[in-house]
This record gives structure tokens, sequence and C-alpha cells, in this order.
């Protein structure tokens, strides 16, 4: 198997037991990630770097889909094939899609 990042993560999820018994679960890692979004919020708002934000919302969000039975790569792919062929256009910065123009 490749060893990507999202891999990584998921390894060292195992490693300290994250999806086994007693773990986290569904719910503590929604908690987490808003606890993580909340923190992009603060450093978005100040104008300071929020790379570490991102990345750590990216790590929640990998052992959500594993809790869940899916992978991160299965849902980025996912939500990609939703979208690749939108059209549509930015108003006020926002991307509208073309059906909701209408």
């Amino acid at each position: 198997m490749e060893t990507t990042i999202f891999n990584k993560i998921r390894t060292w999820g195992d490693e300290r037991n994250f999806y086994g018994e007693g773990g986290a679960t569904i719910q503590s890692q929604f908690v987490k990630l808003a606890e993580e979004m909340g923190e992009l919020a603060g450093n978005i708002a100040r104008g300071r770097d929020f790379t570490d934000d991102i990345g750590d919302m990216a790590i929640v969000l990998t052992h959500l889909a594993k809790l869940q039975g899916t992978s991160i790569e299965e849902c980025i792919n996912h939500s990609y094939n939703e979208i690749k062929d939108r059209k549509g256009k930015f108003i006020c910065g926002s991307f509208i899609k073309e059906s909701d123009l209408k």
C-alpha cells in the first residue's frame, strides 16, 4: 500500500487505539473539528497564519472518515465528482451554482 500522509495519520491513530474500543468516537471527533474550526476562525480574524489549523482539521476529518467506515480519500473523490462539472459564478466572493442562480 502506498504511504500517503493520510495512511500515516491512520497508522498514528491505530497505534494509539483511536479506532478501537474506548477510543475516539464520531461525536468526540466532531467536537474536536469544531474546536479546530474555531481556532481557524480566530486566526483568520486576526490576520495570522492558519496553516496549522487547516492541517489539524484535515487530520480530524481523516479520523472521522475512518470512524464512519470510509476514507478521507473516498470522501474527497466523491465531493470532487459532485463539483467537477459544476458551473456558476462568484457573487460577493462566494461561488453560486448555476442552478441556484435561476
